[in-house]
């Protein structure tokens, strides 16, 4: 009977070649690709959570790259963007992930920096009040993809409690919505009501009158989240505030302008004290195409 004797020698090359073919495996398979992004303006942070990967090259979609593992990137404008991430391990073996990032207009406005000096910046849509702006003296407005910014100067102290009705034409139709002889031109599908400060309310209204324009007529919706306050400074007998409104909280808001009045009234509801634009004259028409 033959005998087969597995010698010492015989188990160390089989322990080698085992060793190496796992090697080989393990350095044969491609990095695997994970990331996310948040945009803030124009600019797009990037978390890179692959494994596997010993070196990274950003292709950002609009002709520059990068070689850093979690890089930011500012693009030049807005519209859409395709940024690929390639990973490659030590073996040379190169995985790539891509994904698709919509940049909208950026806004120089923060709500959160204790500060108005960013409205500084903002020289289109403004308004300046006539005489029929009542204690309203200036407003100005921007926007970027989640917020509609507002900002107003006022012959008011916080401690009065002004009420505040924003009139707001979100398909810029006047032949939907409701007309009102304050602010003209417009058919205003959604009305936010309260007193901003102190603590701060707004109910929100959405038009149900049919067809009669000129019904008072408003189904009431309990949104949470739709607006923020941002700072807020007295300087002398001038109140000076800004506030942001959430876009997608504006329901029906599907096109991209919108037509906006804003009157303010006693606390006790007694008397209009002013308006801006002026009243009996057009709703600010507000282009947001760009």
């Amino acid at each position: 009977m033959k005998t087969f004797i597995f010698t010492p020698c015989l188990l160390l090359l089989a322990s080698l070649c085992t060793l190496y073919s796992c090697k080989k495996s393990s350095s044969a398979t491609p990095p695997d690709i994970y990331y996310s992004d948040s945009i803030s303006g124009y600019t797009a942070i990037f978390a890179n959570q692959t494994t596997g990967a010993a070196t990274y090259k950003w292709d950002f979609g609009d002709g520059t790259s990068s070689t850093d593992a979690s890089p930011s990137h500012t693009y030049p404008g807005k519209g859409k963007y395709v940024p690929t991430l390639y990973a490659t391990n030590t073996a040379g073996v190169t995985d790539s992930g891509s994904t698709v990032i919509h940049i909208s207009k950026a806004s120089a406005v923060s709500l959160t920096d204790n500060s108005l000096s960013d409205w500084d910046s903002v020289a289109t849509n403004m308004i300046v009040s006539g005489p029929g702006g009542g204690n309203f003296i200036k407003a100005k407005y921007d926007y970027n993809s989640n917020w509609l910014y507002c900002y107003y100067e006022m012959n008011a102290t916080v401690a009065q409690g002004n009420v505040f009705d924003f009139y707001f034409d979100v398909d810029a139709n006047t032949a939907t919505g409701y007309n009102s002889w304050m602010f003209l031109n417009a058919g205003n599908d959604v009305v936010l009501e309260g007193s901003l400060f102190p603590g701060g309310w707004l109910n929100v209204f959405y038009f149900a009158g049919g067809t009669n324009q000129g019904t008072w007529d408003w189904n009431t919706m309990d949104i949470d989240n739709f607006y923020q306050m941002g700072t807020i400074v007295q300087v002398g007998s001038v109140l000076k505030f800004e506030m942001g409104i959430a876009r997608s909280k504006l329901q029906g808001f599907l096109s991209t302008s919108l037509k906006i009045g804003v009157s303010s009234t006693t606390s006790d509801y007694s008397s209009i004290i002013g308006n801006v634009p002026d009243q009996a004259t057009p709703s600010f028409f507000l282009d947001m195409s760009e």
